[in-house]
């Protein structure tokens, strides 16, 4: 595995991180292809083994069952200083006006949720899991910061949202003195690109390090166009995000693949990991496989050609994954 620091900071992850995503109790939340905990531990500790000391989960996943499962198996199989653990807030947690959003009762509220379900009395890294429109920037990002200054938050990140909405958050903690955030958790793979016009060139321009999500595009790049998984039939955020044109895309991978002898997912994963601007891919993994090819992804070398094929189908699309 290899280690690099999280964008301009000085906290090292590992160039692979694990999604939790993945593990939740399937009857608590609107994926009911989640693992629940015991199919779940092998797992996270295979991920530790190889070397991921990061670990990105939220509070909506699964109603919150995946910080619970998490926070027990890092407690468990690791020692709390040496893993970069992250968690999100945003999504509605509870019934009523206040259950959800980034207002300051909101972000206050959800932290110390996020902090009993984790067993731990810090998060390395809190994101924002979407921007809120209806509330004011300034009074998020001053929660924020107070989490930093409270010491229950070490770094702070956003997720999918424009370049100009990051920017004015940005901006508003600069001009206050506030804590300012150091990743972008986007959607960004070889199918869906558009990222590359205005998000990257920023995050590359204020020292942002960049963690893609779906970066194999809900598996897509991993199998023969038009298969049909049990989770995909089942994904019905994930079939907005592609279109029928991808596949010309989802072919070059598999003939780079075929030559090189290895699975389609290395290859996917390596050209997003030669990206100056990505810090680290964020990867789901629900069989010991998928951990096995993230890790040995880091070590491949694509040629330029190979990249110039891999790259050349693509076509715009619409924005997606906000």
């Amino acid at each position: 595995m290899q280690y690099v620091k999280l964008g301009s900071t000085g906290l090292d992850v590992s160039r692979i991180c694990l999604g939790c995503m993945t593990y939740g109790l399937p009857d608590r939340g609107v994926h009911e292809w989640t693992l629940d905990e015991e199919a779940s531990r092998p797992l996270i500790r295979q991920a530790l083994e190889a070397g991921i000391t990061f670990f990105d989960t939220a509070n909506v996943y699964s109603d919150g069952t995946s910080e619970e499962i998490v926070g027990r198996a890092l407690r468990d199989f690791a020692r709390r200083d040496e893993i970069v653990l992250a968690t999100k807030v945003h999504g509605r947690m509870r019934p009523g006006p206040n259950g959800a959003g980034l207002s300051r009762k909101a972000v206050m509220t959800e932290i110390d949720n996020s902090l009993a379900r984790l067993g731990t009395d810090y998060v390395d890294l809190y994101q924002i899991h979407r921007f809120d429109p209806q509330t004011p920037v300034e009074e998020t990002m001053e929660a924020l910061h107070d989490l930093v200054k409270a010491g229950k938050v070490r770094y702070i990140g956003a997720s999918s949202m424009y370049a100009w909405q990051f920017a004015k958050m940005q901006y508003t903690a600069e001009r206050h003195g506030w804590t300012r955030f150091v990743t972008m958790q986007n959607h960004y793979n070889l199918l869906y690109r558009e990222e590359e016009r205005e998000m990257l060139p920023l995050c590359a321009d204020q020292g942002v390090g960049v963690l893609p999500w779906s970066p194999l595009a809900r598996g897509r790049l991993t199998r023969d166009w038009g298969t049909v998984t049990e989770r995909s039939s089942r994904d019905n955020f994930g079939s907005t995000l592609y279109q029928e044109g991808d596949h010309a895309i989802v072919d070059a991978v598999g003939r780079i693949a075929a030559g090189r002898g290895v699975p389609r997912a290395r290859v996917a994963l390596a050209w997003l990991l030669h990206q100056d601007t990505v810090t680290a891919p964020i990867i789901g993994a629900a069989k010991p496989q998928h951990i096995e090819d993230a890790v040995a992804a880091v070590e491949l070398e694509l040629t330029e050609k190979e990249i110039e094929e891999l790259e050349s189908p693509y076509t715009p699309h619409p924005i997606a994954g906000h």
